[in-house]
This record gives C-alpha cells, sequence and structure tokens, in this order.
C-alpha cells in the first residue's frame, strides 16, 4: 500500500480490561471520515478524504496511486488540478523566438480554445472532451486550415502538460480523436494572360508589384519591403532579405517567412520595370521597428510607397487597389454601387506566386530550384503544392521512351 487510511471519527485507546477499543474523536460525526495518505514522489505528504461507510473506496484509490508509482504514471493531485487556460498560457510565453508567431497563437487560443476546454483541470481530459470541441469549432464556422492550426497549438500544449506531470497522456492521441479536416485543393496558377491583363488594369503606382509576384515568385510582405539594396541590376539578381508585416497591428520589418533569405534571379523585363518605377516613384527612407512593435529602428529606402510617402498598408492595397484591378480585368465580379468587392482568396496577390510556379515548373526548372526561389524550408513542400502543375513532365517521359525504342528499331 502507497499509505495508510486515517480514521477521523474514531481513534484506538485502551479500555479498563487493558485491552485496545475505539474511541470516539472530538471530529465525530463532523466532516468526511476517512483521509486517505501517503508520501508521492517528491518526499511531500499527499491526502484525500472519503465520507463515512466509504473506507474500501480509499483503499481502492490508494491502491490506484500505488499502482501508478509502479508504473511511471503517477500524477501529483495538484498538478491535475491547474486548468488548461493556466496552463497553456504559461506555455505560449515559452514558444519560439518569433514574437509575431507567439501573439498569433495566444489570439488563437484565446477566441477558440479557451472559451471550450479553458476551465477544464489538466487531470480531468478525456478525449470526448477534445471530440466535442472540434465539433463545435467545425459548428461555429472555424475549419480547414486554420481550425487545423488551433488544433496543433492544442494538442502541443496537452503534450507539454503530459511532459510536466499534469496528465498521464495526450487525449489528442486517442484513435477516436480526429484533427480538424482540411480540403485538399489544388493550386489552379492565373495563366500569363490574366497576369498581364491585372497588371495593366493595376494603378500605375503599384504596376510593378506585379512584375515582382509573377516575374520573381515573391510573396506579399515581401514585396511591400523591397528595397533599394536588395536589388543588384548588375547580377541581375534580388536578394530577399526582409518583408514588410504587423506585429500586434504595428507594422514592422522582419526577415522573410520562416527567416528564409534568399536570392532570386531578377529577369530582365522585371529589372526594367523596376528601373521605370523607381524613375516615376523614387524610393522613400522608411523607418520602422526591426520584427517586433519595439524592436530596434530600421531605415530602408523602400521601392513601393504610398502617395503620402508613408509605406504601404496591406488591407489599403487589397480594398482600394488590388481588387479593383481584379474587377477590371474581369477575375471578380464589379459590385454594385456601395457594395464591397466579394471576398476571394484563391485570387490574392500570392496568385501570382503560383503563376511564377507554373512557368518555370512548366520550362522545366527543377523542383529544388524552384523551392529555393521560393523560399521553402522543404522542397517537399514544393513538390506537394505544384506537382500537377507539370504537364509537360509527361510529354518529356512519353519522348524519352520514344527515342529509345526507336534506337533499338522496335
Amino acid at each position: 500500500m502507497a499509505g495508510h487510511i486515517q480514521d477521523r471519527w474514531y481513534k484506538t485507546g485502551t479500555g479498563a480490561d487493558g485491552k485496545p477499543q475505539k474511541v470516539k474523536t472530538e471530529r465525530y460525526g463532523k466532516g468526511q471520515r476517512y483521509r486517505a495518505r501517503y508520501v508521492g514522489p517528491d518526499g511531500t505528504e499527499k491526502a484525500k478524504s472519503f465520507p463515512d461507510r466509504q473506507k474500501r473506496l480509499a483503499e481502492q484509490w490508494l491502491a490506484h496511486i500505488e499502482a501508478d508509482m509502479a508504473r511511471g504514471q503517477y500524477i501529483d493531485p495538484r498538478a491535475a488540478r491547474v486548468t488548461f487556460q493556466q496552463y497553456a498560457e504559461r506555455w505560449v510565453a515559452t514558444q519560439g523566438a518569433d514574437p509575431n508567431t507567439q501573439a498569433s497563437m495566444e489570439s488563437q487560443l484565446r477566441l477558440h480554445a479557451f472559451p471550450y476546454l479553458g476551465s477544464r483541470p489538466l487531470g480531468s481530459f478525456q478525449p470526448a472532451h477534445v471530440r466535442d470541441w472540434v465539433r463545435e469549432l467545425q459548428e461555429n464556422g472555424v475549419r480547414g486550415a486554420y481550425a487545423r492550426t488551433i488544433y496543433s497549438n492544442v494538442r502541443a500544449a496537452l503534450s507539454a502538460a503530459v511532459d510536466d506531470g499534469h496528465l498521464p497522456r495526450n487525449p489528442c492521441a486517442a484513435r477516436s480523436v480526429r484533427p480538424p479536416v482540411v480540403d485538399v485543393k489544388r493550386v489552379v496558377p492565373w495563366t500569363p494572360e490574366r497576369v498581364f491583363a491585372v497588371r495593366k488594369a493595376m494603378t500605375e503606382r503599384y504596376r510593378a508589384m506585379v512584375d515582382l509576384g509573377g516575374g520573381c515568385g515573391l510573396r506579399q510582405g515581401e514585396i511591400l519591403g523591397v528595397a533599394v539594396d536588395a536589388i543588384d541590376f548588375e547580377s541581375d539578381t534580388l536578394h530577399v532579405v526582409q518583408q514588410l508585416k504587423l506585429s500586434r497591428s504595428k507594422a514592422v520589418f522582419a526577415p522573410p517567412k520562416g527567416g528564409k533569405l534568399r536570392d532570386v534571379p531578377l529577369p530582365g523585363p522585371v529589372a526594367d520595370a523596376l528601373r521605370a518605377h523607381m524613375k516615376l516613384f523614387p524610393p522613400v527612407e522608411i523607418t520602422l521597428p526591426w520584427k517586433v512593435a519595439d524592436g530596434p529602428a530600421v531605415t530602408k529606402r523602400l521601392i513601393f510607397t504610398g502617395p503620402r510617402g508613408g509605406h504601404v498598408w496591406r488591407t489599403t492595397l487589397n480594398d482600394n487597389v488590388w481588387k479593383p484591378a481584379l474587377a477590371a480585368a474581369g477575375v471578380i465580379p464589379v459590385p454594385e454601387r456601395g457594395q464591397p468587392y466579394a471576398e476571394s482568396r484563391t485570387n490574392g496577390m500570392h496568385a501570382l506566386r503560383h503563376s511564377y510556379a507554373s512557368v518555370l515548373l512548366d520550362a522545366g526548372e527543377n523542383v529544388k530550384a524552384l523551392a529555393e526561389y521560393l523560399g521553402h524550408s522543404d522542397p517537399g513542400l514544393t513538390l506537394r503544392v505544384y506537382a500537377h502543375l507539370m504537364p509537360s513532365s509527361r510529354e518529356r517521359t512519353r519522348k524519352a521512351i520514344d527515342r529509345t525504342y526507336e534506337k533499338l528499331g522496335l
């Protein structure tokens, strides 16, 4: 037995005949009768109380404690009482060096996990609780990749809680628990005709953005953050070393996504478009914090700036420039007077990146090189996203086998 059972209503005394007998204590009839006590692995005493006529339950509870200790699965009851929100808030603070990613995780948990799971003690978690929560997400319209990201954060927090001794196993690891479904959608790249139609419809101040997206494969934040010193006209190279993004709703300069610095070939037409742009709209020195809102100030001569000389705000660009260009090019409908433009995630500026990838793959560029130009850390990711955009590879395969047969006269 891992401990012993204390009867708080009776104590053992000695009768007139000198034999042991039970004697009522001052606590007789008050509170819970039995107190199960044991010494935990940390050397401190733990206890749990049970009511009258429940001594057998107290013994069973101690037996479970002893078995858990023997299996190495013992959980301190105090640790098990910590709620998911209490633990997750501390856990998030230790995750990663990127404050922006940390802020995103905090927001996702606060909005979509804590309202359902936050008050639950860690030691009480069962797979059913996670299954119910995933269903709640879907019923509330939180779906797809975003829901999967939230689920991954919750699972990671619970895994850490297991490591720290707050619960014996991660309920997300149960076979009956399945993460939110993410529909696999194939990338459908824009045709060159569509790319140039949108380019023509763009406001002249921002037209060269299409050249950088469709001709160099840059992300929108990387386009907004292109500085003069990143363009090497002599070697026809574009150095992708920063992006313009938001950190807690404030604009900052930061490394590209994943910290993946890279050099991208600068095609002649794109170089010409940038020269023409800088002649019409001279670069402006912009000073912003580095990485986080309170980071050190960094000054860059940005290629793209607003009409008043400041940096370009992404939401303003999307609503006032990009969507009108899409509508003018026939990509999305022209809205009724006074109505907003329709949402079209598949036709964001990221579509230029997809077009860039499709052109390079169709021209026979290898996946490893494309991954480097796109800033993917894993060529496998590039292959998974764009493998279906390699139609000419089938034709090359057929021709190669045809030539082999022809050489053998078959």
